[in-house]
């Protein structure tokens, strides 16, 4: 399913945003639906928005959370603790589709 949903995102992220940044814990179980998802799908993401910024940013004992940033530096995020990969997928799409 995370596969599919970075397909229907595709190159639309610099529609309404200008950055993304996933936060997670290298060795947490609570980060390992975001480090999945990284692992599998960062790839063809990046592959889809060559000059995005899409940024992975690692930090022990960190809360696993999704950030995007819009114009005018607003800036929303959501947690994904506990979270799968097609769950964290989902986070995101919501985050791509929604306006500040």
């Amino acid at each position: 399913m995370a596969a599919t949903v970075v397909r229907s995102i595709g190159s639309t992220l610099g529609k309404n945003l200008r950055e993304i940044r996933v936060h997670l814990c290298q060795s947490s179980a609570a980060s390992q639906g975001a480090r999945d998802f990284v692992e599998q799908q960062y790839v063809s993401l990046k592959k889809m928005n060559p000059d995005f910024p899409i940024l992975i940013r690692e930090c022990s004992g960190v809360q696993a959370r999704v950030w995007a940033r819009y114009d005018f530096g607003k800036e929303s995020s959501v947690s994904v603790d506990n979270m799968s990969a097609d769950q964290v997928a989902s986070a995101l799409q919501t985050l791509v589709q929604s306006k500040p």
